[in-house]
């Protein structure tokens, strides 16, 4: 079959002579239509993901058919349509006991323990299988898992804040979705922040209320004058940077929420006694849980978040220029999609 295999930091190979998966017994094979590029996967490109260890066929957002069964794989039948949840989590750890199972201790994901959607054939746990409609679009099928993430990120950050104004830093995909569940968990404004003037352009016509660049402009001026007396409630930031840490420390009202979802940077110095002054909510948000899953699937079959505008599809040959492109900051739209099993840019 043909993938695209992660062999070495910063170094994608296009392949066309690797063995077709065979699935186990509680396995589907499925053929990949669609799959996304995550931001998790350039960093792992990059060689910062100690998880990840090459050689790797990458992908864990995407969309394809079922095409062969594994003799235990009950409930689903050749040729449906499906998307996948990617995490499977053991059930017994202390997290799982919880119901926190998005933190399992031993939990696999597709894509990184395992060989992903970026290639034309991959097999799947059938336990992770959710079929879609025949009507939905691949491409906008393969948004379930980073919106899945965005999902549980924006409802936790929005939990005590109605009618909230919410301030996203990063138009990347997981930002452009943060904003989009924001406007839909009824989020008064919401105003994005990023350093290219090409993604805010794209961000206001399908997400955003007001946006403002950093490089241009003063960020607590700008707030202020957009947010009004009312000011900010809730800050989700979706880059992960010093700066951006920093500025939304700045800017959220006391009492506010900062929603910490972008895996920029590791360390970081936050201002903690304005924190305890102030009482603001600091929160984390990782992947996501099963309801989170069937939810984004949900949103996306009845419309109400859209891949319309913000996304760009290439070939599965081009995975390698998409990522240097990406690294490169070439890419002006939010999100690149794979086309793979006969899916046409």
């Amino acid at each position: 079959m043909q993938a695209l295999v992660w062999t070495a930091a910063e170094n994608m190979e296009y392949m066309d002579s690797l063995d077709r998966p065979a699935p186990g017994e509680d396995e589907v094979l499925i053929r990949v239509e669609a799959v996304g590029i995550c931001g998790s996967e350039i960093e792992g490109y990059l060689g910062h993901n100690s998880l990840r260890v090459p050689p790797l066929v990458m992908g864990h957002e995407f969309c394809g058919r079922i095409v062969e069964l594994g003799n235990r794989a009950a409930g689903l039948s050749v040729g449906q349509k499906t998307v996948v949840n990617p995490l499977r989590h053991c059930g017994t750890c202390a997290a799982c006991r919880k119901g926190n199972t998005q933190l399992c201790a031993v939990r696999r994901i597709v894509g990184i323990h395992r060989p992903g959607a970026f290639g034309e054939y991959v097999a799947v746990p059938a336990a992770s299988v959710v079929p879609v409609p025949e009507s939905l679009d691949p491409f906008r099928a393969a948004l379930a898992e980073p919106l899945a993430c965005s999902l549980r990120a924006t409802r936790r950050a929005m939990q005590r804040h109605s009618f909230a104004n919410v301030v996203v830093f990063g138009a990347g995909g997981i930002g452009i979705l943060c904003a989009k569940t924001a406007k839909l968990l009824g989020a008064e404004r919401v105003i994005m922040l990023d350093t290219q003037d090409e993604r805010l352009n794209m961000a206001a016509e399908v997400a955003a209320d007001a946006t403002i660049n950093p490089r241009s402009a003063d960020i607590r001026e700008a707030i202020g004058r957009i947010a009004g007396e009312k000011g900010v409630d809730v800050v989700i930031d979706a880059a992960g940077f010093q700066p951006t840490r920093t500025a939304a420390m700045s800017i959220v009202n006391a009492g506010g929420t900062v929603m910490n979802i972008g895996l920029g940077i590791d360390d970081t110095v936050l201002p903690i006694n304005a924190q305890i002054r102030g009482e603001i909510e600091l929160l984390g948000s990782f992947c996501y849980n099963e309801q989170d899953f069937r939810d984004a699937v949900d949103l996306l079959i009845n419309g109400s978040v859209t891949e319309e505008g913000w996304t760009e599809i290439r070939p599965l040959s081009a995975g390698g220029d998409a990522f240097r492109d990406l690294v490169g900051g070439r890419v002006k739209s939010g999100k690149i999609f794979l086309a793979v099993g006969g899916e046409q840019a």
